[in-house]
């Protein structure tokens, strides 16, 4: 039987609320006894040691006391999104307005899945991206800072670009 993630992530959001942190995503990795639960939490003012050892802490004592992960061992892995960190929910695109993405898409854009560009917008399930290639564009296809438009649902990796 399988951890559920979304009971997982809602013990993780009350904990993580309760210190002032947001719960940025929750997976499990792995099988057997080999399995790894990984929450990742973000604060504007950036994550502390203190923080993941905290929310590791009680939300670990909440799911034993629960019973909420079934099954052999696992480990509990609490840390930070990191610079790169992964753009999720729709709110992570409205909070990193203006911001360096790279992402991809499981349906072709113009002719492209790969993405690197500014977030110009988003609006109503649309994210419109200034793109920044990494290459020479082919006659037809994307070139530099052309505005692409896409579907939040179209989506399937974004992640943040470090700007340092």
């Amino acid at each position: 039987m399988a951890a559920d993630l979304n009971t997982i992530r809602g013990i993780a959001d009350r904990v993580a609320s309760a210190l002032g942190l947001e719960v940025v995503d929750v997976e499990m990795r792995g099988g057997g006894k080999a399995r790894t639960l990984r929450i990742t939490i973000d604060k504007p003012e950036g994550v502390t040691h203190e923080d993941c050892s905290l929310v590791s802490r009680d939300v670990s004592t909440i799911l034993d006391v629960e019973d909420v992960v079934p099954g052999a061992s696992y480990t509990l892995e609490v840390s930070s999104p990191g610079l790169d960190r992964k753009l999720v929910r729709p709110e992570d695109y409205q909070r990193f307005m203006g911001s360096r993405l790279k992402l991809m898409t499981h349906d072709p854009v113009n002719g492209n899945r790969h993405f690197e560009g500014r977030l110009q917008s988003f609006e109503a399930g649309k994210l419109t991206l200034e793109t920044i290639p990494k290459k020479k564009p082919k006659p037809g296809h994307t070139v530099p800072g052309e505005k692409i438009e896409i579907d939040l649902a179209n989506v399937e990796k974004a992640n943040l670009v470090p700007e340092i």
